[in-house]
Order: C-alpha cells, then structure tokens, then sequence
C-alpha cells in the first residue's frame, strides 16, 4: 500500500535536520510572540502611573485587563477554527495585523472607556497569536528535538519578554509615558508583521487540506527530499470536518483538562504580572522600586525556558509540569510570608521560576496532543477558556487582597496551581520525542 501523502510530509519533518528556512521560521514566529508577551505584562508595570496620572483608578485599570483577556479568549477560540480550516499564515498574519494597529490606537484613548475599547480589539488578534505560535513552529519541528525547538519560541517570544518590559517600563516611563510604552510596542508588531509575510504555510497542513503538491514544495525549500514513489491520499488529505466538533467529539477530556490549566496559568502568572508592582507599592516601596525588585523577581522567567530546554525532551512534558506546578504552589505560601526584603526577592524569584516551567511545559505540551487538522482549535479553545477565567481572577486577586490581605491572595493562588498539577496528567500521552501523528492522527 502506497504512503500517504500527510504520512510522508510528517515522517519527512519528523526527522529533518534544521535548514536554514527552519531557523528562520522559528525566529518570525518567536518574534511575533515577542511583542504579544510583552504588550500582556508591560500592564501591571503600567498600573501606578496610569493611577497616578488620574486617568484609572486601581480597579479601573484591572478592568481594562479584563478587556484585552476577554478579548483574547474570542480571538484564541475563534482564530484557532479558522486556522485549522483556512491556513495558518493568513489567520497569524492578521492576529498580528489587528494587534498592532489597536495597540497604538488605544494609547491616544481618551478614556478608560475607550481604552477598554481598543484594549478588547487588540486582545482579539493577541489571543489568536499564542495558539497559533506553537502550533505553527510545532508543526515545523523534528521530534528528537521539537521539546527544545518549541522552548527556544518561548525562550525569545515569552521569556525574555518578562525582565526586557519590567526594564523597559522602569527605563522610559518617565519620558515617553504610558501611552508611549504602548505605541512603541504597536510599532514594534506592525515591523514584525511585515516580515512575516515570507513564512511559508505549514506543510502538515496542507497536506491535510488537498494541498500536496504545495506541502511537497515547502519540504524542498527545507531541503527535504521529495518521495521515491507516488503518494496515495486518505479520508485526512482533504478533510472537511469541522475543528470544533472534532476536539469535543473525540478528545473532551484533553480539551477541558487543558481549559484548567490554561485558567490557573494564565490567572497566576497575568494576576502576578498585572498585580505585583502594586502589591510591592502596597507593602511600603516606591513605585520606582517595586518596578526594580519585579524585574529581579522576572530574571526567573528566562532561567525557566533554559531549564525547560533540557528538561522537555529528557524527562517529558507531564513530569515536569506537574512537579513544577507543585513546587509553585509551595513557593506561593513562602512568598507570603517572606519577612524581609531579601526574603521577599528570592521567594518571588524561585516562585516564578516554578510558575513559569509548570505553564509552558504545559502549554508544550497541549500544543502536540490534538491532530494536525484539528490542533490550533484544540489549543485554542483551552487556552481561550483560561484567558476568560484570567478576565475574573485578575480582578478578584485585588478584591481578595483588600478583603483578607495577601496572605489570603497566595493561599488561593497555591491552591489553583496544585489543582493544575492533577489536571496536567488527563491532557493526553507524553509526546516526548513522539512524532505529532504518532501522539494525534490526522481524523477526518
């Protein structure tokens, strides 16, 4: 029986050694994630000087969090549908497109009102970026090292994100504003948009969507050789099925396990991210040092893509989520009680160095456990569902904080990231070093 034609363009990636295409496949899209990652955090350093300006209140201006969460969870379910039915270049070309444009139409907002607004618009476009980023670089990846290729997108695209805004906020508020933070980060997308207009399609993609001939010729640009005998098609190759009913249908219990995970990820990390200058404020620092001691705290981020760069593809996906989410929800009790400075910057530290390895190994890891045909909608709509709950907790950490005090804040938030930890074990097989339809056939 003849090979298939996704059968051959899988294996074929499967095993590619890394071209020159590849390197710059993964670079476009690490960068786009680069300035998606950096507009979400950069709010939280954003928060004092927006009170202080009297343009928000505090809980104004986590409302305005809200917004862009809200919007994300529309653009992460929805453009993962349209990913999986109409491509993904076109659909992570407009997320991009959509989110830069907003980004700097919002700083000239008027109004908190207006600034929800544009807030929401470009959250649309932020939401389908994330999704479609691992999927995207994922489906590039060789399977010996795809652990590693995918926590290198993090590495530059999230992880660096992290202490780059924390210094760039702390460098330039003072002369450029809030306002100017936010256009120079619009700017900095709508460059990255242009470039992007050279990445090819994914080949397993148009593979599975009647595209062979198309998929064969991105292989040769990657100077993958094309096959020695003619290819056969099957029910996958041009599949018409609907992404959506395809995850409910026959992986529910992956994609509701990946919708709580994504919610405590997103709700800690984003809450920590939006809330931390301001509980830093709150014990008693200058917001010139709350912003200096968040970007120590942020130095963990990247030392946890580093680390997850062995860990992925040496111990597996589940062992090191589940471990680190734990590990995280201990630091979280530690923090709240730190009892000095010093105490505070290294709990701080280690907590996000565990939240950060837990969430992206799970991310990882939600990204390679649903079919080609069916994977950005299944990515998507976890990852949505946990950027709507983020809407509710972002806020709520303040309510609690001004209820019960922080104490209280930490026990809650270790108590969400020990339910991840159990909920990481039902996303699926460990996909370490599995080929992607190894873990997750193309269903038609």
């Amino acid at each position: 029986m003849a090979q298939t034609i996704e059968g051959f363009v899988g294996s074929a990636l499967d095993e590619a050694k890394i071209s020159s295409l590849h390197v710059k496949v993964i670079a476009l899209i690490a960068a786009g994630y680069f300035f998606d990652v950096i507009d979400l955090i950069v709010l939280g350093s954003l928060i004092p000087d927006m009170v202080a300006s009297k343009f928000a209140t505090a809980a104004e201006a986590g409302w305005v969090g809200s917004a862009t969460v809200f919007g994300m969870f529309i653009g992460a379910a929805g453009q993962g549908e349209f990913s999986d039915r109409w491509g993904r270049k076109t659909v992570y070309q407009f997320n991009l497109l959509l989110f830069g444009i907003f980004t700097i139409i919002g700083a000239f907002a008027p109004s908190v009102f207006w600034l929800g607004v544009c807030r929401f618009v470009a959250g649309l476009g932020l939401g389908g970026e994330q999704p479609l980023a691992f999927a995207y670089a994922g489906e590039y990846s060789p399977r010996r090292i795809r652990g590693r290729i995918l926590a290198i997108v993090h590495f530059i695209g999230g992880a660096c994100v992290w202490p780059i805004a924390s210094l760039f906020t702390l460098a330039f508020r003072d002369q450029i504003g809030w306002r100017g933070v936010w256009i120079v980060i619009g700017i900095g997308a709508l460059i990255v948009w242009l470039f992007r207009f050279a990445l090819p399609e994914s080949p397993r993609y148009l593979s599975t969507h009647g595209r062979g001939k198309e998929a064969l010729d991105v292989l040769a640009r990657l100077g993958i050789a094309g096959p020695k005998e003619e290819l056969a098609t099957s029910a996958a190759s041009n599949t018409q099925s609907d992404p959506f009913a395809l995850v409910f249908r026959m992986f529910p219990t992956r994609v509701v396990a990946g919708m709580i995970c994504f919610a405590a990820f997103f709700g800690v990390a984003i809450g920590l991210g939006t809330w931390l200058p301001n509980i830093m404020t709150a014990k008693g620092f200058t917001i010139t040092k709350s912003l200096t001691y968040t970007f120590g705290m942020t130095l963990a981020v990247p030392c946890a893509s580093l680390f997850m760069m062995y860990a992925l593809d040496h111990f597996g996906r589940k062992i090191t989520s589940v471990c680190a989410f734990v590990a995280a929800g201990l630091m979280a009790i530690v923090f709240a009680n730190a009892a000095s400075d010093t105490q505070l910057l290294i709990a701080g530290f280690v907590m996000i160095f565990f939240i950060q390895v837990a969430g992206n190994s799970m991310q990882i890891f939600a990204s390679e456990v649903f079919p080609t045909n069916a994977r950005a909608s299944g990515f998507g709509w976890a990852a949505g569902v946990g950027r709507l709950a983020t809407a509710f907790i972002v806020p709520t950490i303040l309510w609690i904080q001004l209820r019960w005090g922080l104490t209280t804040v930490f026990a809650c938030l270790a108590t969400v990231l020990l339910i991840a930890a159990v909920s990481v074990t039902q996303l699926g097989p460990e996909s370490k070093r599995k080929g992607l339809d190894e873990i997750a056939p193309p269903t038609g």
